[in-house]
Formats: structure tokens, sequence, C-alpha cells
């Protein structure tokens, strides 16, 4: 077969999240999404939250290597409902500790996944360091991973368009809702996934307001007559780089 000839390689996503709950509330759909078009999705789940986000599993007295277990089978299985890969890295939670051997970990991700989409954390959340410091390492590491005299494995990579996925309290931490995507079609994937995560189950309901919140503003802004969903679902994010156009739309 030629080089002319051969097949294109499929899109590829890359989710860079702190928690091992955090791609499925706030990325769920747009995971769900890309997958069912065909495309590679990687998730660099960087801790399995066992300290900061699973409270139930503490006061029902497990211990710490039974909550990481329980974690990352929670998920694993939330991860294959969306269609994706997860790959895990145990760096510990509360503290999430940003680390230049973690950051070289992320830029040999980067490379080995040549992602066309980042999405990651935003870079305020007052309410949980650890997701600045996922933001800080995912934003590093895109940039080191285009540097040609970088050391690590792999091809150096172009520059993925990053979007910034909403943070549990977007009032307090600078986020606007700047792109409204709408997941109404994956909506029912997305709310599977959601419940995979039974460590979390108090947070199944408040991201199904959130999705039906931001389904309301983007038809709000979409206008009246596009022929959506009365019951539009969407996610909301952000941009931190210069969207790239040769047309306004």
């Amino acid at each position: 077969m030629t080089q002319a000839n051969a097949p294109a390689c499929p899109r590829s996503t890359l989710v860079i999240t702190a928690h091992a709950g955090d791609f499925v509330w706030r990325a769920g759909g747009a995971i769900a999404l890309a997958a069912s078009r065909g495309e590679k999705v990687t998730i660099a789940c960087l801790t399995f939250g066992e300290r900061g986000e699973s409270a139930k599993a503490w006061r029902e007295g497990k211990k710490l290597d039974e909550i990481k277990a329980l974690r990352r089978d929670e998920a694993e299985r939330a991860a294959d409902t969306l269609g994706a890969e997860v790959r895990f890295f145990d760096a510990g939670d509360y503290p999430l500790l940003v680390t230049p051997e973690l950051t070289d970990t992320l830029v040999e991700v980067y490379r080995a996944t040549q992602p066309d989409v980042v999405l990651t954390h935003p870079a305020e959340d007052p309410y949980n360091g650890d997701h600045p410091a996922a933001h800080r390492m995912a934003l590093e590491a895109r940039v080191l991973a285009q540097a040609i005299g970088y050391p690590g494995e792999g091809e150096i990579i172009g520059a993925p368009p990053v979007f910034y996925f909403e943070p549990h309290q977007p009032e307090m931490s600078g986020f606007r809702p700047e792109v409204l995507l709408d997941i109404s079609e994956v909506w029912e994937t997305k709310r599977k996934a959601m419940e995979c995560l039974a460590a979390q189950r108090h947070l199944w309901d408040y991201y199904t307001d959130l999705a039906v919140r931001r389904g309301v503003q983007l038809r709000r802004n979409a206008g009246p007559n596009l022929g959506l969903a009365h019951k539009t679902m969407a996610e909301a994010y952000m941009r931190p780089y210069p969207q790239i156009a040769k047309e306004l739309a």
C-alpha cells in the first residue's frame, strides 16, 4: 500500500485529570462523542482520588489500598462505558504534587498519543489544589512535548487546542462557559458512566442538573430555529489559547 493510499489515523483526544471521577463528571459527554465518531480517547488519570474524593469508602472502614482498588475499578468501568482507554499514574492526591518526574511522564503520554484535542482542568480552584496542579503539569508537558530538543521517547507533537472542563464551583474558579457542547445524543452513555462511580453517588444528580442547565444555555445561544431537542444536555468548556480559523463562525 502506498503512503498516499494509507488509511488516515483516527483523531486523538487526550484527557488529563487529577482524580478518578473528574473525567466522568466534567468531560464524559465530550469523551463519549469522540469515541462514537471512532476517535481514540486516552485518559491520563493522575490519582485515584483515594484520600480526598472517597469519603464514603473511608466512613465504611475501608483501608487505603482497598480504596485505591475500588476507585480504579470504578474508573475503568466508567472509561469503558464511554469508549476510552484510561491510564493510571497513582501519584497520590490531597495533595497532588507538581513534580518533574510526573511532568516527564505526561510528555511521554503526549508524544505517544499525538492528540488533536486536549481536555483538562482550568487554572483556578480554591477548593481543591489537586486540580490546578494537574492543570499546570498538563500545560507544561504540552509545551515540552513540542520541543525537539527535549529528551524523551516518541515524536514531537504539534500544538493541539486545549479545552478546560467545568470545575465543581465555576463561579469561584474564574470559569467562563465559552464553549457549550451538545451531548444530548450521548447523554445516556454519560449517565451510565456516572453511575459506575458509586463512591461519589452524591454527585450523580448534581451533574445531571448541570447538564440540563448548560443545555438551556446552549439552546438560548443557538437560536430558536435549529431543530434542537426540547431537552438538550450540554457541557461547558473554556479555551486558554486562540481559536485558529479562516472565517468567523
